[in-house]
């Protein structure tokens, strides 16, 4: 089953977090050009029935600011955050890590207490350009100075070989914890050390994560998407969003 997670903090909107799995079917964003097929739109509204800000996300840093619900669909971008209420931040993954943000602090217009979501697509070229550091500036911005994050299923090490030349300059940014190997010894990416090495060099707590120490392989469990491992098409989605009221939803908590 996907997970979930519900934030309760007096005074504030409570975040939900959603991570889906193949048992809730293939999220992915349609081909530019086309509508969102009925099917997952059906799929979308089971998860978080409110309107979703998905993005054409190209491996980069870009992060757009979603203050309407919905807004941003379709827009290419790797990241969204957002302050309010019903606006849900997805990300879609099939080996990639998908991070979402929960950020808590004081409106710069009205001082008053503030709660700041955000989802980020982080493959390795995200990790390399930067694009969680560029979420929590951009959550900053908004007011946020204390942050919580989790992290979705994504590839682990032990399936995921890669170039020494390409690894040895993402350590040399990120640090040798990106550093592994494989089930079989060869060289491998860590993309979970990846995460956690960005959010240090963005000044947030790296054990600060909600979720569990060790997230699914994507790889290795045929329970999620996986691009690398078996060429699949359909995406899990990394979900975030402010609840706009006390909405019971089926799987609350």
């Amino acid at each position: 089953m996907p997970r979930r997670e519900v934030l309760h903090t007096p005074g504030l909107p409570s975040a939900h977090l959603a991570f889906t799995d193949a048992s809730d079917g293939d999220l992915r964003v349609p081909e530019p050009g086309l509508s969102e097929s009925p099917e997952v739109a059906a799929r979308r509204h089971r998860i978080a029935p409110h309107p979703w800000t998905w993005l054409r996300q190209v491996h980069g840093r870009r992060v757009v600011e979603a203050d309407a619900p919905g807004l941003w669909q379709g827009t290419e971008a790797d990241a969204a955050v957002s302050a309010t209420l019903g606006t849900v931040l997805s990300v879609h993954t099939a080996d990639c890590a998908g991070v979402v943000f929960v950020g808590d602090g004081e409106d710069p217009a009205t001082e008053e207490p503030i709660r700041v979501v955000g989802a980020a697509h982080a493959g390795w070229r995200g990790l390399q350009d930067g694009v969680i550091e560029a979420t929590v500036d951009a959550m900053r911005r908004l007011g946020a100075n204390s942050f919580t994050w989790d992290l979705g299923p994504c590839i682990s090490p032990a399936a995921y070989e890669f170039g020494e030349a390409e690894l040895d300059r993402l350590c040399d940014q990120l640090g040798d914890d990106l550093r592994a190997t494989t089930l079989d010894g060869a060289p491998a990416l860590d993309v979970r050390a990846g995460v956690r090495a960005a959010l240090r060099r963005a000044g947030v707590d790296a054990g600060a994560g909600t979720g569990p120490d060790v997230v699914p392989c994507t790889a290795l469990d045929e329970g999620f998407f996986s691009w690398r491992a078996r060429q699949d098409a359909g995406r899990q989605a990394a979900v975030v969003w402010l609840a706009p009221d006390d909405h019971d939803y089926p799987w609350h908590p």
